[in-house]
């Protein structure tokens, strides 16, 4: 046997410990499930510095009060929020039934059943708030699940792993650390559904994999989130919001502002407050304990590959580097916000989802210019419209096609937990968070209770049609 298939024999295993405990279990009540999310709020309590910290070691280096505000206390709200509101969610709808069965007596319902053991893979850029949030739709909804977590922040994963033991049994939360052949292993499970947070081009080897076991599959992925800034746009909150957004863990996430359309009469404008947001934000970089690294060597290349692609083919490339720092030498991976002007669709940087501190900026005269530039395009994960003109937002909003939006802001949307999250396209697939997430976690069960009156009326049209005199 294989090294792949011993693991998948071992995960095969507890996966179907998981199963029969949920099936002997039988109605999962609301004090189970408010227990099992109370214990996962008291691990990110209790062990959120550690947590801090192994982040911090698994970039090279992460600002901890980031880690605390995205990670820590980014995933105790949406536990929160479900614990909050599980009884509410639980309760069966009462739903119409035909006339005239509903004059005689017939009664429709639908209840929210646990789906049994929800899979879940998740991505290194925000390890532990993409691991744990989850579990707030998860276990309101019901269920047990199997995690695994990213390989490359490898003490962040084992963390994880060794208090996820502390508090859960196996066969109600466990988790998988490894590389590639566990990641391979781990989709090819026949779980009850299949949660994937990370790159599209692994997804589809994820989907591919689910597919032989049919598992249903919420697939968070991402893409190039454009910002289209109006010309009625306040051009330094502009510039504010989208840096800011752009510079937050180095833009390693998945709704960073990709690239933006800027009025070509105001590009200088945002240009100047753009350098003046990051140097309030970040007097110097190189050493400053606020400023994230890129997460390896190879993201670290990539992106580096990108800008010199940009400027080997006649980009201007402007660097945000307030206290003028020498990154030739220096002890991680850190990358100065960059700005690249109107830059072409042969750069690498406009062909590939960028994660990282590269913003590029491209000019329009004319709003339907963006329109049309935007939907020629994979739909994206997050869409970002700046400005005070109603009519232009409308059309924005209405002409193009994305998974979210934030209006005069970036990636706050998905801060919000009472509105879905999830992408379009090759953005991703179904959506999670608040009621949406429980929802999707769970089985609408449709329950139609039939009349004796209906009963006694249908036995007069049943066979034999053709009765004797």
């Amino acid at each position: 046997m294989s090294d792949q298939e011993t693991i998948r024999s071992e995960m095969m295993s507890v996966l179907g410990h998981q199963k029969k405990a949920y099936i002997a279990e039988g109605e999962v009540t609301a004090e189970t499930r408010i227990d099992r999310i109370n214990r996962a709020i008291e691990l990110l309590k209790k062990h959120g510095d550690k947590l801090c910290e192994a982040m911090a070691a698994d970039f090279g280096h992460r600002s901890i009060e980031q880690s605390k505000l995205t990670d820590v206390d980014g995933a105790i709200g949406p536990l929160k929020d479900s614990r909050k509101q599980v009884r509410k969610w639980m309760r069966a709808e009462k739903r119409q039934t035909m006339f005239p069965l509903n004059l005689l007596g017939s009664r429709g319902r639908v209840t929210y059943q646990p789906l049994g053991v929800v899979g879940c893979i998740s991505p290194w850029n925000f390890p532990v708030q993409l691991t744990f949030a989850p579990l707030a739709g998860v276990f309101s909804a019901g269920n047990r699940t199997m995690i695994k977590p990213s390989e490359f922040t490898p003490e962040t994963s084992e963390l994880m792993k060794q208090i996820f033991e502390q508090a859960f049994d196996i066969e109600e939360v466990a988790v998988f650390t490894g590389g590639p052949e566990v990641g391979a292993a781990f989709s090819s499970l026949p779980f009850d559904h299949l949660l994937f947070t990370g790159a599209t081009s692994i997804a589809k080897h994820v989907m591919r994999a689910a597919s032989e076991n049919l598992v249903p599959l919420t697939l968070e992925l991402g893409g190039k989130s454009p910002v289209v800034v109006g010309r009625s746009a306040d051009m330094e909150l502009v510039a504010q919001n989208v840096m800011a957004g752009k510079t937050m863990n180095a833009g390693q996430i998945c709704l960073a502002p990709d690239y933006v359309f800027i009025p070509e009469e105001k590009t200088d404008e945002f240009i100047s407050a753009a350098k003046a947001s990051v140097a309030k934000m970040y007097p110097n970089l190189k050493d400053n304990p606020d400023y994230t690294s890129i997460i390896n060597e190879r993201h670290f290349d990539r992106l580096n590959g990108y800008i010199e692609d940009a400027k080997a083919k006649g980009a201007e490339v402007i660097t945000i580097n307030p206290a003028d720092e020498d990154f030739s030498q220096q002890q991680h991976h850190r990358i100065p916000p960059t700005l690249i002007l109107e830059p072409s669709d042969d750069m690498l940087v406009m062909q590939d989802e960028i994660f990282g501190p590269i913003l590029p900026i491209k000019k329009y005269k004319d709003i339907e210019e963006t329109l049309d530039y935007i939907n020629d395009h994979d739909r994206p994960l997050g869409l970002y419209y700046f400005g005070k003109d109603a009519n232009e937002e409308h059309k924005v909003l209405t002409h193009t096609t994305s998974g979210g939006v934030t209006v005069n802001d970036v990636i706050m949307h998905i801060t919000q937990e009472d509105l879905p999250f999830g992408g379009v396209g090759s953005s991703g697939m179904g959506s999670y968070h608040g009621y949406d997430g429980f929802k999707t976690f769970s089985h609408a069960k449709a329950i139609f209770s039939q009349s004796r009156t209906v009963s006694k009326l249908a036995a007069l049209m049943r066979p034999p049609y053709k009765k004797a005199n």
